[in-house]
């Protein structure tokens, strides 16, 4: 079924242009670069995987529970409006809001792809355009996974959110080439691994469970490499300079957390915009979701050498500030640990029974033969 029919709202134009600014620069030196890049651009070689192949697809999946999603965390939870809700309405809530969850990650890889093949044309140095290279794989393989969950197990989209459409669309548009790096590396990347990382953590749900851990593993080297990139050349940038990318992270960091409330799902069961907005914002769940979503990117931020006083202070605001300390390097290395600890999991249960077919075909060809 076409895309378009799935829409629970109207997405508007087929196609989104986005004017491009900035030039593509070639580089001419074939050397060896810089060490660690090569070294992730290895691993990113590496780490290749087939999304037909390592997910099990048939899993089956409840539409109306596709992520185990408890009532207290739907924003509805407690207000008249659940009151008069039959399960089955639950069931229907359930479903639009993992669908509008899911479709935000759509399209967040779409425009994690754009942006990977945008440094690819725009990064000076050719080690990062090798890396990049690698990651619009990854992005690619993301997007197709997150279609096929959405299109075969949930049977529901919805548009792209208007706040993560704005960053996307001041992150390419800006001609400056670290801006997609900022971003998207950054900000929508770094803004996503705590979304997924907070669902992969609390599903019971083995399919999304599968989908989420092994797009971490990918994401968790993107964070690295964008890290890599701008730690190094922030380092030349005047206090000015900083300052426009302060203010540009700021922004970014309003427009990602205002996207986090779902008010799309509640006007489409019938609740004014303004009252959706107030259920969203006295959420205790999703204020809490909202505050650690930030616990990937204030420590990413404040590692790349943007932490002016300006920046401090909004983050004070959003009451992540604290989140600055938190080990980066440690949650990555743990999503991808969370990986493959899953695929031994996996795939270790699929060697016993491979083992144990070919025992009882043993056992029987000696039966047959004895």
């Amino acid at each position: 079924m076409p895309t378009y029919d799935l829409y629970a709202k109207d997405p508007g134009d087929r196609l989104w242009q986005v004017p491009a600014t900035g030039a593509a620069r070639f580089a001419w030196e074939y050397d060896d670069g810089r060490d660690r890049l090569l070294a992730l651009y290895q691993k990113g070689k590496d780490k290749q995987w087939d999304g037909q192949r390592r997910i099990d697809w048939d899993l089956e999946v409840d539409p109306h529970d596709p992520l185990g999603t408890p009532d207290e965390a739907m924003s509805l939870y407690g207000t008249r409006h659940w009151a008069k809700m039959t399960e089955a309405d639950k069931g229907e809530l359930r479903k639009h809001y993992a669908s509008w969850q899911f479709s935000q990650f759509l399209h967040g890889e779409q425009g994690a792809m754009v942006c990977a093949a945008r440094i690819v044309e725009s990064v000076p140095d050719l080690d990062a355009k090798f890396y990049s290279a690698t990651q619009t794989m990854d992005e690619a393989r993301h997007a197709e996974i997150y279609g096929r969950f959405l299109h075969e197990k949930i049977g529901m989209l919805y548009p792209v959110n208007d706040n993560l459409r704005s960053l996307l669309g001041d992150t390419l548009a800006d001609s400056r080439w670290d801006m997609p790096y900022l971003g998207m590396q950054v900000l929508i990347e770094g803004l996503a691994l705590a979304a997924f990382g907070m669902i992969r953590d609390t599903t019971d749900k083995p399919l999304p469970k599968q989908i989420l851990a092994y797009v971490m593993q990918d994401e968790a080297r993107h964070v690295a490499f964008g890290r890599m990139a701008l730690r190094d050349y922030y380092k030349q940038l005047t206090d000015a300079e900083l300052r426009e990318r302060e203010e540009f992270v700021i922004e970014g960091c309003h427009l990602m957390r205002d996207r986090l409330r779902g008010v799309e799902v509640l006007e489409n069961f019938g609740i004014p915009k303004a009252e959706a907005e107030e259920y969203s914002e006295q959420s205790e769940f999703l204020a809490l979701f909202r505050r650690l979503l930030f616990s990937r990117i204030v420590p990413c931020v404040k590692d790349i050498g943007l932490w002016g006083k300006r920046l401090q202070q909004a983050y004070v605001d959003m009451g992540a500030f604290e989140m600055g300390d938190s080990n980066l390097d440690r949650l990555m290395a743990e999503d991808e640990e969370i990986a493959e600890r899953l695929d031994a999991e996996r795939f270790a249960g699929e060697e016993r029974e491979r083992v144990a077919e070919v025992r009882e075909a043993i056992e029987e060809g000696q039966r047959l033969t004895g």
